[in-house]
């Protein structure tokens, strides 16, 4: 199994706006579960203070072998919400390993 996990550090927003670009993004990726067979758990965390110098989300999600993350991270429902993503954060660290 592969573990993937990623954190998300959002750009400047003002706190009501913050915490709903942290909402939609929770959404859109816990959305992912059930329409990307490789993806085989997911979980989606939000940091539990608004305004905090440590990344805003974290992203945990688990696949049956590289090949499977590779299919996920190129699948057209994960490239609409990378979009999103990559729109609204300012920093991404990301780690892969098996389990």
């Amino acid at each position: 199994m592969i573990n993937h996990v990623v954190l998300f550090k959002l750009k400047d927003f003002p706190d009501r706006e913050k915490q709903e670009v942290r909402e939609k993004i929770k959404s859109s990726l816990e959305g992912l579960w059930g329409k990307i067979d490789e993806l085989k758990y997911i979980e989606v965390g939000l940091n539990i203070e608004l305004n905090t110098q440590a990344y805003d989300i974290s992203l945990i999600t688990h696949f049956e072998n590289k090949a499977g993350l590779e299919a996920y991270s190129v699948h057209p429902e994960h490239l609409k919400v990378v979009g999103y993503i990559r729109a609204s954060t300012s920093a991404r660290a990301a780690v892969d390993y098996s389990f």
